[in-house]
């Protein structure tokens, strides 16, 4: 909805300058003060915004413009599987066979739904609808390289403060472009709903999300609360037919569903006898 009043720079400016102020004032309310970081830990708080703040979210709102909301979460939701690949190629993280079949599953999956049901398609060039598919994989790629700058850089930082300085250095990064970009006349017409989408966005779907998702993964651990991500994309296409209106094709189903039981397989505890 909110793709369709504002260009991508100017939406996620919005959001993120919101929501960096709703978590900051977070981190004031529970510490009294902010944190001081090294400069490494700030170097490393500027590549996580680059990656999981401005260029996810410049991916994910122009892709938005020409991709259904229940296809593009259905595509991001690939991302652990493409962070697992990239974990093992960089990283050397080991691999069992069962999560090898879970992540085939996962990305013929991704590419059943950006392929519109044709993936043999995408050696001759023709990804889906367009370009909008090619973004919702930059966000995937993005989200991914976020994930595990974070791993390998952060292990001294609580997420929460992680989260907010990053999100405060992608804020600005957004802002700066923006203001290039000669897009904020399009703030005068932005409407009710617009204001009502971008508070939602800073407010549910970024402060109040991480602050339950981390305090979620201290009473569960991080194993088994980062399962319930996998509800993103179910939700997504739901929400999406009953309050857009958009199609359920063939397609997005069996892609889905091959998304879905990858992940369950990489995911899933071994058998102890």
């Amino acid at each position: 909805m909110l793709a369709e009043e504002l260009h991508p720079l100017i939406a996620s400016s919005l959001r993120f300058i919101s929501a960096s102020a709703m978590l900051l004032t977070v981190i004031l309310i529970r510490h009294r003060t902010l944190p001081l970081l090294s400069l490494k830990q700030w170097g490393a708080m500027a590549l996580l915004g680059l990656t999981g703040v401005y260029s996810y979210n410049i991916f994910f709102f122009t892709g938005l413009q020409t991709v259904e909301a229940g296809r593009a979460s259905m595509i991001i939701a690939v991302t652990p599987v493409i962070t697992t690949l990239l974990a093992i190629f960089f990283f050397r993280e080991r691999c069992d066979f069962v999560r090898s079949i879970g992540m085939v599953l996962s990305v013929c999956g991704a590419l059943t739904v950006i392929t519109r049901g044709h993936p043999f398609s995408i050696f001759n060039g023709d990804i889906g609808g367009g370009m909008g598919e090619v973004y919702m994989v930059g966000c995937v790629i993005s989200w991914a390289a976020y994930t595990l700058i974070g791993k390998r850089l952060l292990q001294d930082i609580k997420p929460l403060i992680a989260v907010a300085y990053s999100c405060t250095i992608g804020a600005i990064l957004l802002l700066l472009t923006a203001l290039l970009s000669g897009h904020l006349t399009e703030l005068d017409k932005l409407s009710l709903t617009g204001v009502g989408c971008i508070f939602y966005f800073a407010f549910f779907g970024t402060t109040l999300g991480f602050i339950w998702f981390y305090d979620g993964v201290k009473k569960l651990g991080a194993s088994r609360a980062v399962m319930y991500v996998n509800l993103v994309p179910v939700s997504a296409v739901l929400l999406g037919t009953l309050l857009l209106g958009e199609h359920l094709d063939t397609s997005l189903l069996i892609g889905g569903a091959l998304v879905f039981s990858g992940l369950y397989l990489i995911n899933r505890r071994p058998t102890v006898v």
